[in-house]
């Protein structure tokens, strides 16, 4: 560690890779699902389908000032990221 400092200092060229030395690491297979997080999810969009409906109900029968899109669009967007990152992590 210290001799790649001292070139990284005196901005000498590193020296060539050594035979023994690990360039590249490919994995090619997916990581396993998992059913526990999945029916985390599920259970999570259940309740987000749930509210949606509750605050449409609540901001029409108690006639609020505020369109209630203004609750429901960020709790379904940041939804559909956690979603999309668990579905897209590999």
């Amino acid at each position: 560690m210290i001799s790649n400092l001292f070139q990284l200092i005196a901005r000498r060229p590193p020296a060539g890779v050594e035979p023994g030395f690990v360039e590249d690491v490919h994995v090619s297979r997916q990581s396993p699902r998992d059913l526990r997080t999945e029916r985390i999810l599920l259970i999570g969009w259940v309740l987000i389908l749930c509210k949606s409906f509750l605050v449409i109900w609540l901001v029409d029968k108690y006639h609020l000032t505020f369109n209630a899109n203004w609750v429901i669009i960020p709790t379904v967007t940041a939804a559909l990221l956690c979603t999309a990152v668990y579905f897209w992590r590999d």
